[in-house]
């Protein structure tokens, strides 16, 4: 990378962005709004929550889509969502919203497990998408969170026109694509090894860290790995969880990988002030010519030619970008069908299930050959066992 797009990338990242890694417009297929030769695309959202705020926010940054309609059964967060984003139509229920709306893209943003009860609804959700033949949507993380569901799933993944997306933006952060730009450049030689960890819970931040060593090696896929667990704490939470893992892990490309999840095991992150867990998660790629090294807020490279460098960077104004950048992918997706999702639903249940066999491995001593047939009831078994 050269000087002047090394600074531009620091301080404005939306422009570096946009004019390194989006050098094109859409010629969409879809006729819902255009902007001279530009389709936008009308887009909805189920659950009014945080999360969704943070992908209502990334509409700033998104060219292709507008947000048009709103869904969920808290009016009260219905009505401060619509009115803080200017968005008049909206619903309390689902079905309603799809039927009259008919959006091109669909965000579920909500957990998958319903507050309050131990009612798992993501694949409800996603079902209730398909059906009503939503061209594409976006699902908040975690995919899954026990077998069961992971089951479901897959069964919808191989019989759905629905292309779902999983939200695990971090593919997206402007300093990640600049880190693996090199690697894909041949900056750092062979991959040799990978070490990526997060000191949330793993159903927490496992996904954003399964999926970011997925990315730096074009979707290869887990085929076997040894698991070890801690910790049932959270096994009652939204997102059960056993509170810790660690893994070693083998790819269908012959790399091997090391995994690390929660308070005691991940690797701290430098960062003053710590705002919390979530703020633990990196990424470590090491080649034999150098390596590149992806943190919450901030970067470090070594290569033959530049030597060592590293960095902070802003992980809030990062992450807004990279929730746009997301959503553009889905168009591009929809606009052209060689152009897949590097978190489309596959790949991501692919990533989940390399979890559950983390989990199933735990508790039965074995090495997990990939994929598998995670047996019912894993959750269970972890409050069992732990």
């Amino acid at each position: 990378m050269i000087g002047n797009q090394s600074s531009l990338l620091h301080k404005r990242p939306d422009i570096f962005y946009e004019s390194i890694y989006r050098p094109y417009v859409h010629e969409s297929n879809l006729n819902q709004d255009t902007k001279g030769d530009i389709t936008v695309y009308k887009t909805a959202m189920l659950g009014c929550g945080g999360r969704a705020r943070a992908h209502a926010d990334a509409y700033r940054f998104v060219k292709n889509g507008k947000l048009s309609a709103i869904c969920d059964m808290n009016e009260d967060l219905l009505k401060s969502f619509g009115d803080d984003f200017g968005i008049s139509s909206r619903y309390t229920d689902l079905d309603e919203m799809l039927e009259k709306e008919k959006p091109d893209v669909l965000h579920i943003v909500t957990a998958p497990v319903l507050r309050g009860t131990n009612q798992r609804i993501r694949y409800s959700l996603m079902k209730q998408a398909s059906d009503h033949n939503v061209p594409a949507a976006i699902v908040e993380k975690p995919i899954a969170v026990e077998s069961e569901d992971w089951k479901q799933l897959a069964g919808l993944a191989e019989e759905t026109q629905t292309k779902f997306v999983v939200n695990t933006q971090l593919n997206f952060h402007p300093q990640n694509l600049e880190l693996k730009k090199d690697v894909a450049d041949g900056k750092i030689g062979e991959i040799k090894f990978i070490d990526a960890s997060a000191r949330s819970t793993p159903v927490d931040q496992a996904p954003h860290v399964l999926q970011l060593v997925s990315s730096y090696i074009d979707n290869s896929r887990p085929v076997r790995v040894l698991g070890q667990i801690s910790g049932g704490q959270d096994l009652n939470s939204t997102q059960p969880s056993p509170m810790h893992a660690a893994a070693q892990v083998i790819y269908e490309n012959g790399l091997h990988v090391s995994l690390a999840f929660g308070a005691s095991i991940g690797q701290k992150v430098p960062k003053e002030p710590d705002m919390g867990n979530h703020t633990h998660k990196r990424v470590f790629v090491i080649g034999t010519k150098g390596f590149v090294h992806w943190r919450f807020s901030s970067w470090e490279r070594s290569t033959q030619d530049d030597g060592y460098e590293s960095g902070p960077l802003d992980y809030g104004e990062q992450d807004v970008i990279a929730q746009g950048n997301l959503t553009e992918a889905v168009f591009d997706w929809l606009d052209d069908e060689k152009n897949v999702h590097p978190t489309h639903l596959k790949q991501s249940l692919a990533e989940f299930n390399l979890l559950l066999g983390i989990y199933y491995s735990g508790v039965t001593n074995e090495i997990i050959e990939l994929p598998f047939e995670p047996p019912d009831g894993i959750i269970d078994i972890l409050r069992e066992k732990l």
